[in-house]
């Protein structure tokens, strides 16, 4: 069974049917108990980073907490990627989870003189994939997952794949049981099948 948060942050349902057609079971929950005894866990995002603040609200983060701790597999997508660092410019006073070092910012508006586009919409490639990522097990260097997001992670030892686009993002962190994409796996067609079938299969 895995636990999908619902914290009204869009794409819930689009998210929870691709893994209903990947086979797996799921449970759409706002209720911390069962985020802390879940084997998985998934927090899907859209929009603004302030919408995390009701996980504190509804003891949700607490309850991420204890679960990781225990070893419960636990995947960020999105907006429920940049939650897992300490916290994102776009909404300042609302903390992260803090799981990994860094703050999200939003991408610069313009590149060596050249105006940069944001938001980041449209398909990009994973680089840099780490060799012991199990999340992207399978998956090669070049291939293409879909984005659409304004504010990005910063590269760190925790980045498993990095993603170019007015310099070089984290398009996907993992370290141990916690694992991030920014990019909507349930929305990058074969690729993004083979990710969260990936995270099932773990």
């Amino acid at each position: 069974m895995i636990a999908v948060i619902d914290y009204k942050a869009g794409n819930l349902t689009s998210v929870v049917k691709t893994l209903n057609y990947l086979g797996a079971e799921t449970l759409v929950t706002q209720d911390p108990e069962v985020v802390r005894t879940a084997s998985r866990i998934v927090l899907p995002g859209v929009g603004h980073f302030r919408a995390t603040a009701l996980l504190n609200e509804l003891h949700i983060t607490e309850a991420v907490r204890e679960s990781i701790t225990r070893g419960a597999l636990f995947l960020g997508v999105c907006v429920g990627q940049q939650w897992l660092y300490q916290g994102s410019t776009e909404a300042p006073e609302t903390p992260g989870l803090g799981h990994f070092q860094g703050e999200v910012e939003r991408f610069p508006t313009h590149i060596e003189g050249d105006l940069l586009k944001a938001p980041h919409v449209g398909w990009n490639s994973l680089e840099d994939i780490r060799p012991d990522s199990r999340l992207l097990r399978n998956i090669q260097p070049g291939e293409f997952v879909y984005y659409t997001h304004s504010w990005r992670a910063p590269v760190t030892p925790d980045t498993a794949a990095t993603t170019p686009y007015g310099g070089s993002f984290t398009g996907v962190v993992e370290r141990g049981n916690v694992m991030g994409v920014q990019f909507h796996p349930e929305k990058s067609a074969s690729v993004g099948l083979r990710v969260l079938k990936n995270f099932i299969d773990l």
